[in-house]
């Protein structure tokens, strides 16, 4: 007998006559059921406690007075894990239109990529950006900035294009920043040459979420 007949022979025999497969489908349908549901306790569990933990920084900074009151504070900025208001600056990032099609210039070139979003980041906290956020969610220092694609993703999440980062600080200061930058000079010839988007606007007043990504640190390559 041929090796396969052979095996043919033992799945018929170890089967009885039923076939094995639905059993292990049914297996793994119920793993993955099992795992979803755990991963959702997870979450739920998570959540909570993130929301005693800020119970807690809430009610210590009610009752911290002075110096300890402004640390605690500037402790739950740094980290972002409280909701920041104040003026800010915010740089929208486009590329270029589908029209612009310039003989001998790569298609690569007329969009905006991971370094260039990071670049204006990297700008802006060097600049003294208190608090900040990429297309609404709040970030860090250490927050990675991937490109996948045509898109960019953030925390998990892809995004397209208009590209908003907004900056809460001192806005002349990170402003002259952005213009002082050696890599968004050459930026801003593309922009001319090829109309990708750059804009920068001020806000008197704007409000940030606490962070809710991950709290485990990514790095950010450096652009410069």
């Amino acid at each position: 007998m041929r090796p396969r007949g052979l095996m043919m022979a033992v799945g018929a025999l170890a089967s009885r006559g039923n076939d094995l497969r639905p059993e292990r489908t049914t297996e793994l349908i119920a793993l993955v059921r099992a795992e979803t549901d755990r991963a959702d306790a997870l979450s739920k569990h998570a959540a909570a406690l993130r929301q005693e933990v800020d119970d807690l920084t809430r009610r210590r900074a009610g009752a911290a007075q002075g110096p300890e009151a402004s640390a605690l504070q500037a402790a739950g900025q740094a980290a972002g894990t409280v909701p920041v208001s104040g003026p800010s600056v915010t740089v929208t990032l486009t590329d270029a239109p589908a029209s612009v099609q310039p003989a001998g210039v790569a298609d690569d070139l007329l969009v905006v990529h991971q370094q260039d979003i990071q670049a204006v980041v990297n700008e802006l906290w060097a600049a003294g950006a208190e608090a900040m956020t990429i297309q609404g969610q709040r970030v860090g220092a250490r927050t990675g900035i991937k490109c996948v694609g045509n898109t960019v993703v953030l925390h998990g999440v892809p995004y397209a294009p208009p590209y908003v980062i907004t900056a809460i600080g001192d806005q002349t200061r990170m402003e002259q920043g952005l213009r002082d930058s050696s890599y968004l000079t050459i930026y801003r010839q593309y922009v001319d040459a090829y109309r990708l988007g750059y804009e920068v606007t001020r806000q008197a007043r704007t409000e940030m979420p606490a962070f809710t990504g991950p709290a485990s640190f990514a790095r950010a390559d450096a652009v410069r």
